[in-house]
């Protein structure tokens, strides 16, 4: 066994126990010490977590990495904010071509825009990705980047999730927060690389994760640089420029941040390059998957689900040494109570 990863093995054996001392100290008359994961159940993966950080923030110890190289990358759907029934960008953009559809009267006779306008999503769903294309494209090409974050934050403002009937934006996991915060004072910049359209996850990642909008890696729709009324906008066009998903991702990675990842989070098979490109560097690494197991407090998902199948990462990610986070176990809330 490599000497590092004996080191962290250790640690996470120790994290475990103190861990579990935590648990145990108000009935042991100790003193409480302060838990930076207070979300997270006292057990193996909160415990690698913990492990890790000590280990790569120890000072002349053998897993130390430098301030400049702890990176840490986060898929968004489904590891960050849910994405059941269907991921809620989609929820927006259909949201907007209804909202625009009165400056469209062709829409009324031409599929998919007149099925989603009479309500019958089940027509919508036949017309297959095509169709969810054209819609996608419909709700965001044409406008410039500033009309629309406007539109994307009226849409949070105003929208709600129809199980939990709260608003997307409260939708988010209380235990990733935690994480996000606690890497973040230990000297790790946090990145969002996600499927999800750059343009959407930049209005809201600073507010709700802490995340800046430089630190959004997503998929995009190629701009175009025009005046209008004498000012300059960009203008979105009805063409995909990249797609960060899947092999996309650690491409998205090395173009946007320059460095291979020490830490990475996803939930989905579409996250496995990431977690494979995080996990091939040198040195320590962490990768881990969020595993939807708990349809009580959420969703129950995995393998043959159209939204954040998990098949690959479950069947692999025991030999590739990652972890999986089992929201049922491992977690003792999933959502944020509401402010």
């Amino acid at each position: 066994m490599p000497k590092s990863a004996g080191s962290l093995q250790r640690r996470a054996f120790l994290c475990a126990a103190a861990v579990g001392l935590t648990a145990l100290a108000p009935h042991l008359g100790f003193a409480q010490a302060t838990d930076p994961l207070p979300s997270w159940n006292a057990g193996p993966a909160k415990a690698r977590i913990l492990a890790f950080v000590a280990a790569v923030t120890e000072s002349g110890g053998p897993d130390y990495v430098p301030p400049a190289e702890r990176i840490a990358v986060f898929d968004n759907d489904g590891t960050l904010w849910g994405e059941q029934p269907i991921y809620f960008q989609l929820s927006f953009a259909l949201d907007r071509v209804k909202a625009l559809a009165p400056s469209h009267p062709e829409w009324k006779n031409k599929p998919p825009f007149k099925d989603l306008l009479n309500g019958d999503m089940k027509a919508v769903a036949a017309g297959g990705e095509k169709a969810l294309l054209e819609l996608l494209g419909a709700a965001h090409a044409g406008a410039t980047t500033e009309e629309f974050a406007a539109a994307v934050r009226d849409w949070l403002a105003t929208a709600k999730h129809p199980r939990f009937k709260r608003p997307f934006s409260e939708l988010v996991y209380a235990p990733m927060l935690e994480l996000l915060s606690y890497l973040r004072a230990n000297g790790f910049q946090t990145w969002i690389v996600s499927g999800g359209g750059i343009e959407f996850m930049r209005v809201f990642a600073e507010q709700v994760y802490g995340v800046p909008p430089q630190q959004v890696v997503g998929s995009s729709l190629e701009l175009k640089y025009e005046l209008r009324a004498g000012k300059p906008v960009l203008v979105q066009q009805a063409k995909i420029a990249f797609n960060d998903d899947k092999a996309g991702k650690p491409v998205g990675i090395h173009k946007a941040i320059g460095r291979r990842p020490i830490m990475a989070f996803g939930n989905s098979d579409g996250d496995f390059q990431m977690l494979e490109w995080t996990s091939a560097g040198p040195g320590a690494r962490l990768s881990a998957i969020i595993h939807h197991d708990d349809a009580e407090r959420e969703y129950a998902y995995d393998r043959g689900s159209k939204i954040g199948r998990l098949e690959r990462g479950l069947d692999e990610a025991g030999a590739r040494g990652w972890t999986v986070v089992s929201m049922k176990s491992d977690w003792t809330q999933v959502f944020a109570p509401a402010p």
